[in-house]
């Protein structure tokens, strides 16, 4: 443990991962998603492919948790349920593609994504027609690859529920389940793979200390009233994020 904990705090660029897992967990906290866009790009500039999916759902597994309570009362469970039955049909697939790629090509694709999914979500497009259940289990499938491949889980499903005329507490709270469901899927699937590096899960355990705080500061500060403009700040933090995690910047 003692050799664990020295070379988790020697890890390169400790003080981004950790201020990036501080802001992730205000926005989580606050509009239920977000975090996997500001954390990924940032944790794929120092980890490996495979040790940044691993610091990322462990980082990310305890904060919403407090959370979540309040998520059940004012979410659709069922749907979060179709999400994830879903998710569990593509999740393989997605972490057989992570374990595939270089390290380099992966920090690119992931910051790439990030950017073209940001575009998107401004400029206002939305996946269109009526929430059906084949809907809601293909958008989960999509999700769930995405979350196996590069640890970004909430686009697909984003896109899905702005479509819908749901309450903003209704989507949020659905985001957060989901999110969290997929977290718990994550862990063993990537175990089952022997992919676990149990340095890296106690990095993230560490940090995961203050995305706790993070998201329960954030959850205080959700208000409908002003989605506008925290989505707006949101925004920008996902597409700095997205910069910093270029490859670009290595060496």
């Amino acid at each position: 443990m003692p050799d664990m904990l020295a070379s988790a705090f020697a890890t390169e660029g400790l003080v981004w991962l950790v201020a990036a897992v501080f802001v992730a967990g205000l926005v989580r906290g606050f509009a239920g998603f977000g975090s996997a866009m500001i954390i990924m790009p940032v944790a794929s500039s120092v980890l490996s492919p495979v040790e940044a999916v691993i610091f990322l759902i462990v980082a990310e597994v305890v904060g919403p948790l407090p959370n979540a309570p309040a998520a059940w009362r004012d979410g659709a469970p069922r749907d979060v349920g179709l999400l994830i039955c879903g998710a569990v049909m593509a999740l393989p697939l997605g972490i057989w593609a992570l374990t595939s790629m270089d390290a380099t090509a992966f920090g690119w694709v992931v910051s790439g994504l990030v950017m073209v999914l940001l575009v998107l979500t401004m400029s206002g497009w939305r996946l269109k027609g009526a929430l059906t259940t084949r809907l809601t289990v293909m958008t989960g499938a999509v999700g769930g690859f995405m979350t196996g491949f590069a640890g970004i889980p909430g686009p697909p499903v984003i896109m899905l529920y702005m479509a819908s005329k749901l309450p903003i507490s209704v989507i949020r709270a659905n985001f957060l389940l989901y999110l969290v469901g997929l977290d718990l899927l994550l862990f063993p699937m990537l175990w089952a793979f022997g992919l676990i590096s149990w340095p890296i899960v106690l990095l993230g355990a560490l940090v995961g200390i203050p995305n706790l705080i993070a998201n329960m500061l954030g959850a205080r500060l959700f208000d409908p009233a002003n989605e506008r403009l925290f989505r707006g700040v949101a925004y920008l933090v996902i597409a700095a994020s997205a910069i910093i995690g270029l490859p670009v910047w290595k060496g």
